[in-house]
């Protein structure tokens, strides 16, 4: 698998992962706040760390890894692309090539806690409300 970079006219097609990775693993999450999230999303956090993608043979997007300080700060993959190593591929790239040694992840959201911890992340702290002050609790990772 070869990690990409990412421009922003790709911008739109990692919101649709996004959405798809999130309906998928992120069930405590409403219709309401996907529609919250993604101008925010596309506006403002894609501009704001460094992406890195992994396409299929067509070229389509499967998957996405941002950081930002040394801080994984989004790892999205396609539902029918997760589970052959595409996640963990975009993890130890942002890890050996970005610097990456945190990350923040939903509790809510064990399938992405147990990844990590299978990635030697250990959760450091837990805040009651995710950044936009949402009730989603969220586990502060370090390696």
């Amino acid at each position: 698998m070869v990690v990409e970079n990412v421009l922003p006219e790709n911008y739109a097609e990692m919101l649709n992962v996004w959405e798809n990775s999130v309906r998928a693993t992120h069930s405590f999450i409403t219709e309401e706040d996907i529609e919250f999230f993604k101008p925010i999303i596309i506006e403002q956090a894609f501009p704001a760390v460094a992406l890195r993608c992994v396409k299929s043979a067509s070229g389509s997007i499967l998957g996405f890894v941002g950081t930002h300080d040394a801080k994984i700060e989004m790892l999205f993959i396609l539902n029918e692309a997760r589970g052959k190593g595409i996640g963990k591929v975009l993890l130890q790239y942002a890890m050996e090539h970005l610097g990456a040694t945190k990350v923040d992840v939903n509790e809510q959201n064990p399938q992405a806690v147990g990844f990590y911890q299978h990635m030697g992340f250990k959760v450091v702290a837990r805040s009651p409300l995710d950044d936009m002050g949402k009730p989603f609790p969220i586990l502060h990772m370090t390696l």
